[in-house]
C-alpha cells in the first residue's frame, strides 16, 4: 500500500462525487463507499508505521498533516484516527493534542498469557497434522529468517516471524485463531521491534523456532508445545532491557490513569 494509491482513491471519490445523477431510488452511494475504502486503507498504513515505530510512542501526530502526506481528506484519516484511538494504539486529549499512545507496560504480561495459551493449543494440533509437505514450508520459513538475521533485515525478519505463527495456525486447521492472536498482541509488536537490534536476540529466535519444528518432525507434540512455549516465555524477560534504552516509549498505567504526554 502507497500514499499514491490514497491519492487515486481520493480523486476517485471527487469524481464520483461530480458526475453522479440523482435516480427515483436512493441506493449506497458509491462515494461513501470510497470514503469507507480509502478510510480503512488509512487505517492500515497509519497502524503499520505506530507498529514498526516509525511513529514512535508518545510522537504527536495531526491529522492535517497525516492527510496532506496521504493526499486525503481530513474525512477518511480522522476515521483511521479514532479506530485506532479505540485500538489503544493513539490517544486523544482535549486541547492538548493527538499523540501515539505509548507502550504499557502492565499490558504486556496479559497479551503475552492470552498468546501463550493460544499458540500451545495451536502446536499440539499441529504435532497430529506434521506432513514431509508441513515440514517443508516450515523450514523454508525458517531459512527466510536466517537470511534476514545475515542481512540485519529486522522488518523482513518480523514479516517471516509473523509467517512462521501464522503458518501454523493454518496447519492446525485454526486460522481465525490468528487473527484473535494479532488483536491480543498489538502492544507486544511494538516492543518486539524494539528487541530485534538487541545483540543475539535474533539468532535466538530462529534457535526457538528451530526447536519447534524438530520436535514436530519427531513427532513429539509435547515437546513441541514445552518449545513453543520456552520459546515465548523469552519475550517479557528482556522488557526491561528495552526499557532502560527507550524509557519514553513506555507507561505503566492504572485504570484511573489520565496522564497525558506533555503540550510543550
Amino acid at each position: 500500500m502507497t500514499f499514491q494509491t490514497l491519492r487515486s482513491e481520493e480523486r476517485a471519490i471527487n469524481l464520483q462525487s461530480t458526475t453522479m445523477k440523482p435516480s427515483g431510488r436512493q441506493p449506497r452511494s458509491p462515494s461513501k463507499d470510497l470514503v469507507a475504502n480509502a478510510a480503512q486503507r488509512a487505517y492500515q498504513l497509519i497502524r503499520q508505521r505506530i507498529l514498526d515505530l516509525t511513529l514512535e510512542p508518545g510522537q504527536r501526530i495531526s491529522e492535517h498533516d497525516l492527510a496532506a502526506e496521504m493526499g486525503l481528506s481530513r474525512t477518511p484519516v480522522h476515521q483511521a484516527v479514532q479506530r485506532l484511538a479505540d485500538e489503544g494504539l493513539i490517544e486523544i486529549f482535549q486541547r492538548v493534542g493527538t499523540f501515539v499512545a505509548r507502550i504499557p507496560i502492565n499490558g504486556l504480561e496479559e497479551a503475552m498469557l492470552v498468546r501463550t495459551a493460544l499458540e500451545v493449543a495451536v502446536i499440539e494440533r499441529v504435532a497430529d497434522r506434521a506432513t514431509p509437505e508441513v515440514m517443508t514450508h516450515l523450514r523454508t520459513i525458517l531459512e527466510k529468517q536466517q537470511k534476514c538475521v545475515v542481512q540485519m533485515d529486522y522488518q523482513g525478519f518480523h514479516q517471516a516471524d509473523e509467517e512462521f505463527h501464522s503458518a501454523l495456525a493454518d496447519i492446525a486447521g485454526f486460522p481465525g485463531i490468528w487473527a484473535t492472536i494479532q488483536q491480543a498482541k498489538i502492544q507486544i509488536d511494538r516492543f518486539r521491534h524494539l528487541t530485534l537490534p538487541l545483540a543475539g536476540r535474533m539468532e535466538g529466535v530462529v534457535h526457538e523456532h528451530t526447536e519447534v519444528v524438530n520436535a514436530l518432525a519427531s513427532g513429539k507434540g509435547a515437546l513441541a508445545a514445552a518449545a513453543m512455549r520456552a520459546h515465548l516465555g523469552h519475550v517479557l524477560p528482556v522488557v526491561e532491557v528495552t526499557r532502560a534504552f527507550r524509557p519514553e516509549f513506555f507507561v505503566n498505567r492504572t485504570p484511573n490513569d489520565s496522564s497525558f504526554p506533555s503540550a510543550s
